[in-house]
């Protein structure tokens, strides 16, 4: 069922040439169509994340029957359905996380990842809260389980991940310290919500966060860093801490004292949400929208916008990530 024409050729954003000098470039494409369980959204918006990176420079490839299109997460318009849908109806907006093809003006999305626009957010803004909001929640939420009164740090405070994750661990109740690269990032971090705010510049977070937390330590750690940062975070962890690993800005080796994982009873989890199945997707869409998004709608959690660039620019969204100066999520608009 569709309200509109649905096209035989989109315009794609496709890998020129993946690997150390990959780039993006705009072609022409076959318009996906959807089937049993999926809807086919006409995208308004796309969010830029570090794994789309990851996958120009040939390090994160799509899983198995994936879209070999960029992007991981959209906002816009259902304008068809397959079968067993279930709520969603062409017409309806929605924001979606996807495994890949969210750099197009059309992409197939399961049903079961599908979430409604938030009141009161435009589909540029919609478009910015899958891929951050899911992963914090799978890592933090249900890995880690943070709870009311505990203390969280989150190192990267000021990405995509790092903006979403104090702004929801400070309103489930945490005490939020976050690590950031610069002073005014800092405060960045305090306007939306961590209680402390280090600049691993010119501190050693360590000692900041043991100092912050009276010596107890984080009873959660979200760290997006890895490498050498693995033996600080068993430091200034507290007893019984969690420490989820997402990511690997430092390198994904290390070499570290695992004596404090034994003496504090750490747990360390890592965990990649792309290739997981619809089924485990879909849980945490229902968890997100039941626990979240009232949230969202009452202005207490709010997804930070950096940058938006036209569907012709995606290289210059993936640049300005590379960069590292942003406040926030890049994101491609469609229109």
């Amino acid at each position: 069922m569709s309200t509109q024409k649905i096209p035989d050729t989109i315009k794609i954003i496709a890998i020129e040439e993946s690997g150390e000098n990959g780039r993006l470039v705009t072609q022409n494409g076959p318009c996906p169509r959807p089937g049993p369980g999926e809807v086919l959204v006409k995208i308004a918006a796309a969010g830029i994340n570090r794994p789309d990176l990851m996958q120009v420079a040939g390090m994160y490839p799509p899983p198995p029957g994936a879209s070999d299109i960029p992007g991981l997460e959209l906002a816009g318009q259902i304008v068809a359905c397959g079968d067993d849908c279930g709520e969603w109806q062409p017409g309806m907006d929605v924001c979606a996380l996807v495994t890949g093809g969210a750099y197009a003006q059309y992409a197939v999305v399961p049903a079961q990842q599908c979430l409604p626009v938030p009141k009161g957010l435009s589909l540029t803004e919609a478009a910015c809260l899958p891929e951050t909001f899911f992963t914090v929640w799978h890592n933090v939420f249900d890995k880690a389980q943070l709870q009311a009164g505990e203390v969280f740090l989150v190192h990267g405070g000021t990405s995509g991940i790092g903006t979403t994750a104090i702004q929801m661990a400070k309103a489930m109740g945490a005490t939020v310290i976050a690590t950031a690269g610069s002073d005014e990032k800092c405060e960045a971090c305090r306007k939306l919500g961590a209680d402390h705010a280090i600049n691993y510049r010119d501190q050693d977070f360590v000692a900041a966060v043991m100092e912050a937390t009276d010596g107890k330590g984080a009873n959660v750690i979200l760290d997006m860093v890895a490498g050498d940062y693995i033996d600080r975070d068993f430091k200034c962890a507290a007893q019984d801490g969690r420490i989820a690993v997402i990511a690997f800005l430092r390198g994904p080796k290390a070499e570290t004292n695992f004596l404090p994982l034994l003496r504090k009873r750490l747990t360390l989890t890592g965990s990649t949400l792309r290739a997981q199945p619809v089924a485990a997707k879909g849980a945490i869409a229902d968890k997100l929208r039941k626990t979240i998004w009232p949230l969202i709608e009452e202005g207490r959690i709010k997804p930070v916008i950096y940058r938006e660039v036209a569907f012709d620019d995606a290289q210059q969204g993936h640049d300005i990530l590379k960069d590292g100066a942003h406040i926030g999520k890049v994101v491609i608009k469609m229109g």
